[in-house]
């Protein structure tokens, strides 16, 4: 009963926050920040998403025994892992990129990235 109220509670925090990411990349001017919240958001979103998987995981290997179930929780556990460093380096990259290919931020008073040589 309780494994199921936080499954279903996670799924609802990681629900809500990969909204917002979809929000945040609908209503920011310009491909910084429009990376800034859809990075943190379904990042955040996901670990809760993955996070609600390995409560079931657990809950079910306690109930049944089945040895499955632990697998699919570490399965979980790296795949949150590689989808937090992956994410963060990934939208390191694209900024730097887009930087570098003159694409400016839309309200940006100090450009610091622009005193760096390339």
């Amino acid at each position: 009963m309780i494994a199921e109220f936080l499954v279903v509670a996670c799924l609802v925090i990681g629900t809500t926050f990969n909204c917002l990411g979809i929000i945040g990349l609908l209503r920011f001017p310009d491909v910084y920040t429009r990376m800034h919240a859809t990075t943190k958001m379904t990042t955040f979103g996901s670990v809760f998403t993955a996070l609600s998987v390995i409560i079931y995981g657990a809950s079910q290997f306690i109930g049944t025994g089945d040895g499955q179930y632990i697998t699919l929780s570490l399965h979980t556990v790296l795949a949150a892992l590689a989808l937090a460093v992956t994410n963060a380096i990934g939208s390191h990259a694209i900024a730097r990129g887009a930087h570098r290919s003159g694409i400016m931020p839309a309200q940006a008073v100090i450009d610091r990235l622009a005193e760096v040589p390339p």
